[in-house]
């Protein structure tokens, strides 16, 4: 008994500091979410029940940024982990200098997302960017990478993508690594080519790990926040782009509890992406279930 209690108290620190740090703040926010708060005088509550939720439904600002959340999430995730399915596909066969490879495909992620941000954003500049000066040389005209709807919004994906790639490619190879070598030396001995094995037996073999990259790159698409910030800076960041082409949920959180103080309304759009969020992990959970059933009825 004594060496259970014992062993429970390593716990306590974790409960302390999760309580403190993680559900007061919850709860608080919950709560500030139903009242009407400024940014300045946070002591001064005014309790208005679901008037801030009320608002939300009738709030152009937030449907638009909640389009340019799942537009710039699509643009971003299905390019991101299709190609870190290739990637980690490669690294998987024996190559020379593989761990350097390895290590190279991460560093991405290891960098500063402030600094390659900023290193995307001169990329992508309308006057002296490399990539209109490259469109230049294969006789295209030059594309405004700011101030256009779509071409801000795959610029901003592009940033997402690059990062992130490096990340989801070291955990499908890991995954892969798990898939037994007789089930392709035997699809080798019946002459599937290697293209074959990987649509018969690779991404069969790690369907939950791609199911488990999308949910958790859906829950940082709608968290999506640093990058859309720095790619213009300035307020033109804060309210993402001169017509908002690409505002973020997050994005528009800040605005409206840091720009213009209204904390209230603030807490309600981050209840409003926790149940987006929430969603998001109940189709995920929701096709992982399905996915089980049908592999068990196979």
């Amino acid at each position: 008994m004594f060496i259970r209690l014992r062993g429970t108290s390593y716990l306590w620190p974790f409960v302390l500091l999760f309580v403190i740090f993680g559900l007061f703040p919850l709860i608080y926010s919950g709560y500030v979410s139903l009242t009407s708060t400024n940014l300045y005088t946070p002591d001064q509550l005014t309790f208005v029940g679901g008037e801030n939720y009320s608002k939300i439904l009738q709030d152009d600002y937030f449907w638009n940024a909640l389009r340019n959340t799942l537009t710039l999430g699509f643009l971003a995730i299905v390019p991101q982990l299709f190609i870190a399915l290739g990637v980690a596909n490669l690294l998987n066969y024996t190559l020379k200098l593989s761990t350097f490879w390895r290590v190279a495909i991460f560093l991405p992620y290891a960098t500063s997302v402030a600094a390659s941000t900023l290193i995307f954003a001169q990329l992508y500049s309308k006057q002296y960017g490399f990539v209109n000066n490259l469109l230049g040389h294969i006789g295209l005209p030059p594309v405004d990478w700011q101030a256009g709807h779509w071409s801000s919004q795959i610029a901003i994906a592009s940033i997402v993508t690059w990062r992130w790639v490096g990340y989801n490619s070291l955990i499908y190879l890991a995954s892969m690594q798990s898939i037994s070598n007789d089930l392709y030396e035997a699809a080798e001995i019946d002459g599937a080519s290697r293209w074959r094995q990987f649509l018969t037996i690779t991404v069969p073999g790690i369907r939950p790990t791609i199911l488990f990259t999308a949910v958790v790159s859906t829950i940082g698409a709608m968290q999506l926040f640093v990058e859309p910030l720095l790619y213009e800076g300035g307020n033109t960041g804060v309210q993402g782009g001169v017509s908002r082409q690409y505002q973020t949920l997050t994005l528009y959180l800040y605005q409206q509890g840091f720009s213009f103080s209204h904390l209230g309304y603030a807490s309600a759009i981050a209840f409003s992406i926790l149940a987006l969020i929430v969603l998001a992990l109940a189709i995920g959970f929701g096709l992982a279930r399905a996915s089980r059933t049908v592999r068990g009825a196979a």
